[in-house]
């Protein structure tokens, strides 16, 4: 159940953001905030580790955030 919590918070991220994933880290953060999943702190370091990886950061992100929740 969590996996499709977590595609369909995703999924709405990437369907109202746009500009790339720099525009969406601020509706990242908002919507792991409310769902109790990581503090901001948290999710500091999540973005820190996302921006030294290669590839998109929007993607790598996610992906972290899927692995760590």
């Amino acid at each position: 159940m969590i996996y499709w919590l977590l595609f369909w918070t995703f999924f709405k991220i990437g369907a109202v953001s746009f500009g790339g994933g720099y525009a969406m880290i601020p509706l990242i953060q908002e919507q792991l905030e409310a769902l109790g999943w990581m503090n901001a702190e948290e999710f500091a370091n999540i973005l820190a580790v996302s921006e030294m990886t290669p590839g998109p950061l929007a993607t790598n992100t996610a992906t972290y955030v899927g692995a760590k929740t």
